[in-house]
């Protein structure tokens, strides 16, 4: 236990995370499960949980499967779709694509991208204070998919429009609450809980690697709509199997945590459509348009993070250790910003890479273009264990938070100066092999930076505002992400020295920043490594 305030320890992640989310879900108890997923409903598994006497699926609950084959196939639609997103925006009319400019189209996927993230706010508001985890997270895969079929069905912008809005809203819907479900199978001391999660994290990125697969094959043989369908017909098995399985998951499951009074649901609707509404209007007017959506989703992003901020550290209701975590935090919050806005751009500039660098033919067949987005999950499986062995090898002698931070933005700039070796080059100037290598440091800095990152956000965080620190972590996410798809116009095949240099050494300059400064965060931490 920490000497300071009593709070256990930083747990060794087990699993892979998916990027940011649940990242913190591997630690010891239902709270931090809870946490993870910014939603309390997990919080309550010190009552709750199946028991260790249901073992049938691999040793754990069989409540187990039904939310792993949930999330595994939505992983399988989510990155499916991603892989061949931009493809399909930027490829010509002719070629099945919808002829939008290449800049254009990366600043959308990474607005895309960033509102995921934002939507895991509401999607945990929801949870605490309507739904509960487990009905948020069935509804939310209903979205998912019709998203999925929007994009396969409907023609040209608006499809992609209809597409893109749902799938955002279903996925940070269900990446909010997955995790919290999970939690709910275990009682507190369940010694399985750790195994589980590892489980879970099995299915996320089994997901991960399989999608791009089926997609970019049907994507480059048959069209992009027959890829989008894959996608869609995935959620739907995913839907299927967890329509079939939820009557099994625990009530602790559906418990709201924090009900909102009935007396103040017509105001959140209220806020709801006024929020709607201004969307609306801001795109009949012309303010919101495709080429500053990115910019647009920078900005909400920022603006709602700082009023986090100045709500948390200006309240009368934490202590002044609190207060000082709060402040221990931001560096972090800094770092994981500039670190996600490089590791993000796998689905942009790496993708416009893929496309006119990189030699993709294997003895006379050629690779589609999105199977590149299957080469990280592959990675993150393989060396997760070896990390959290690491971890466990080391103890108390492992790396602080910060540090961990600091060195997984200096591996991530290191990613992108891999790539000068090859600037320059002419189409298929780039062997496979050098990408592969390229998105192994990826997955390292990954590593480094991911699964500790809520894990220490809920240690941080004051005890009346768990959901709002998650949820800062979030916009973290959501900010690096829209800056990602915004720093992707100014890359150009024809003269990348500049981006990869630049990009790089500030990621570098970043993580050297963050441990030099070990020592003062840690100081505002108080006793929260």
């Amino acid at each position: 236990m920490d000497a300071q305030d009593g709070r256990e320890p930083e747990q060794i992640p087990v699993g892979p995370p998916d990027g940011a989310a649940a990242a913190a879900a591997t630690a010891g108890d239902g709270a931090i499960a809870a946490d993870s997923s910014g939603t309390d409903a997990a919080a309550v598994t010190a009552t709750g949980g199946q028991g260790v006497t249901d073992t049938r699926f691999f040793g754990q609950p069989r409540a187990l499967a039904t939310v792993f084959g949930v999330e595994m196939w939505e992983r399988f639609s989510f990155y499916g779709m991603q892989g061949i997103l931009l493809l399909y925006m930027y490829f010509s009319v002719s070629d099945g694509g919808l002829g939008i400019d290449r800049e254009i189209a990366t600043g959308i996927v990474g607005a895309y991208g960033g509102s995921v993230y934002l939507a895991t706010i509401l999607g945990a508001w929801l949870a605490d204070r309507i739904l509960g985890s487990e009905r948020v997270l069935f509804y939310s895969a209903i979205v998912i998919m019709a998203g999925h079929i929007a994009l396969a069905v409907l023609p040209n912008v608006w499809g992609l429009g209809v597409g893109l809005v749902l799938v955002a809203l279903g996925s940070g819907g269900l990446k909010a609450n997955a995790t919290a479900v999970v939690g709910t199978l275990y009682a507190a001391k369940d010694p399985r809980r750790d195994a589980g999660f590892s489980l879970f994290y099995l299915g996320i990125n089994l997901g991960a690697f399989l999608g791009p697969l089926i997609t970019g094959w049907l994507q480059d043989n048959v069209g992009f709509h027959w890829g989008f369908g894959a996608a869609a017909l995935g959620m739907a098995i995913g839907l299927t199997q967890y329509s079939f399985g939820r009557k099994n998951l625990p009530p602790a499951s559906r418990v709201v945590a924090n009900p909102l009074p009935r007396n103040r649901y017509a105001a959140a609707a209220g806020i709801g459509l006024a929020g709607i509404a201004v969307v609306v209007l801001g795109v009949v007017t012309g303010v919101i348009q495709p080429a500053n959506l990115a910019g647009i989703v920078i900005v909400v992003t920022l603006a709602a993070a700082i009023a986090y901020f100045i709500v948390i550290i200006g309240s009368q209701h934490i202590t002044a250790v609190d207060r000082s975590r709060v402040f221990g935090f931001i560096p972090l919050f800094i770092v994981n910003v500039g670190f996600w806005s490089l590791y993000q751009q796998q689905f942009t500039v790496l993708t416009v890479y893929s496309d006119e660098r990189l030699d993709r033919t294997i003895f006379g067949w050629t690779m589609p273009i999105s199977w590149v987005n299957s080469i990280n999950p592959v990675f993150v499986i393989i060396l997760s264990g070896v990390f959290a062995a690491i971890w466990t090898k080391l103890g108390d002698r492992a790396p602080s938070a910060p540090t961990k931070f600091g060195l997984g933005a200096i591996i991530m700039g290191i990613a992108f100066l891999l790539f000068l070796p090859f600037s320059g080059g002419g189409e298929n100037s780039t062997p496979l092999i050098a990408i592969v290598g390229i998105l192994l440091v990826f997955t390292i800095a990954e590593l480094f930076i991911s699964p500790p990152g809520l894990s220490v956000t809920t240690k941080l965080a004051p005890e009346r505002f768990h959901t709002q620190m998650v949820s800062l972590y979030f916009l973290s996410v959501a900010l690096g992400t829209a800056i990602a798809g915004w720093l992707a116009q100014f890359y150009n095949p024809d003269d990348e020295v500049p981006y990869f240099t630049i990009l790089g050494l500030i990621a570098i300059a970043l993580g050297i920043a963050l441990i030099l400064s070990v020592k003062p965060v840690l100081a505002l931490m108080k006793g929260v490594r």
